[in-house]
């Protein structure tokens, strides 16, 4: 079979390159040194740091990561909203290369490109034998404290002689991370690295409005959030026929953005003296058909139920708040026949991974929309800056 170079890289001095599906690489069952973005404690900047990566355990994948997205989830742990051990590393976004596999593995093999996922699939739980459920039993993503740990309770990274928590099942802010053998998806070997994005933010909101609304043909939307994940949801209505998509956010400089992807109007709660979930009843006929939160705020998730229509308006919420908050909601939001919906991963399993990538490369939906700064391992905290000031899109990593 004819060999197709995936990628060249650097380690330890020594050019390695991985063709096909055929590893050339002697690091196997060995411990790898590596450069990684390192949390050591919450609320401070990452530091760049050199760690070892233990080789993969049975059932488990290591992965030479090529690129990575950096979410507001990683943000989020980083803050402490999303419950995370430290030190940690983050990231949750990716694609790569696997480089070694432990026993057991038959899934992926050395040489194929992946995306780690941070929703597993074990198929054996009852969640992953639930037709219309897409969560494993075996999710961890700071709903409750995470372990940060392998199946078998230990990590598989050392930095300065400690051992660094994993997150999320992924700890994708290092050259290397080793991942559980059912998160991870094979993908096309000549998928692109703004497929890393497809890991959460494009799938999320792209999903939230295809598979969980599911949003209809000719509904009135609202879209609260105008990042990665609340772009793509707009991108998801307008997909699946929406006739009226109103994009709500405070940065008005996103508004043209959002109008390009299919946005009919934005409108920004600083502009209004009266609530804003009031304006947009206003403006459908007493509530849009579809409302899809991507804030992570409780106050503007309980907006999008409000200001959805009474009778059969479905929010659909995206966003990860702090196990400390909870919803001031009165059963009589409900009563008449509105509907309050969750949404992991916007819905998508593990198998749809594959056919997402392929549907990019396609073009049959558009990632390109995410991607406001490409930058190395060595900037990642200018990432972080850029979130917390609101600023951009999604920054992904090239490593």
């Amino acid at each position: 079979m004819h060999k197709i170079k995936l990628s060249s890289f650097k380690l330890n001095c020594k050019t390695v390159e991985i063709s096909g599906n055929t590893s050339t690489m002697s690091t196997a069952g060995k411990v790898i040194k590596c450069k990684a973005a390192v949390a050591w404690e919450p609320n401070k900047p990452l530091s760049i740091e050199e760690v070892e990566v233990a080789p993969p355990k049975a059932k488990e994948v290591r992965v030479k990561i090529i690129s990575s997205g950096v979410c507001g989830s990683d943000n989020s742990a980083l803050h402490e909203i999303i419950q995370t051990k430290f030190p940690v590393i983050l990231g949750h976004e990716a694609i790569g290369v696997v480089e070694s596999v432990g026993q057991g593995v038959t899934r992926v093999k050395p040489g194929d490109k992946v995306i780690p996922l941070f929703v597993p699939r074990c198929e054996s739980c009852r969640g992953c034998k639930t037709p219309n459920s897409n969560l494993c039993e075996k999710f961890e993503f700071g709903f409750s404290t995470q372990s940060g740990l392998m199946e078998d309770g230990t990590s598989r990274f050392t930095c300065k002689g400690k051992p660094i928590y994993h997150y999320a099942g992924t700890s994708t802010f290092s050259e290397y991370t080793v991942v559980s053998d059912i998160n991870i998806a094979k993908v096309d070997t000549h998928a692109p690295i703004e497929v890393c994005l497809i890991g959460c933010g494009f799938a999320t909101g792209y999903g939230a409005a295809i598979n969980t609304g599911p949003v209809t043909k000719g509904s009135t939307c609202a879209v609260f959030g105008l990042g990665g994940v609340g772009f793509s949801a707009i991108a998801g209505c307008k997909d699946a026929g929406a006739k009226r998509i109103i994009g709500v956010g405070s940065h008005k400089e996103k508004f043209p953005k959002a109008i390009q992807l299919g946005a009919t109007e934005c409108i920004s709660p600083k502009d209004y003296d009266k609530p804003i979930h009031e304006v947009i009843c206003e403006m459908t006929n007493g509530g849009v058909d579809f409302a899809i939160e991507c804030a992570g705020r409780t106050e503007t998730m309980m907006t999008a139920l409000q200001s959805t229509y009474c009778a059969n308006g479905v929010a659909v919420l995206l966003g990860v708040a702090s196990p400390k908050d909870v919803l001031p909601l009165h059963p009589g939001l409900l009563l008449c026949g509105r509907s309050l919906k969750g949404s992991i991963f916007g819905g998508y399993k593990r198998d749809d991974v594959p056919q997402l990538v392929k549907d990019y490369m396609d073009k049959k939906i558009n990632l390109d929309h995410l991607i406001s700064k490409k930058l190395k391992l060595d900037q990642i905290n200018e990432a972080f800056e850029l979130i917390n000031k609101g600023g951009g899109v999604r920054s992904i990593l090239i490593y």
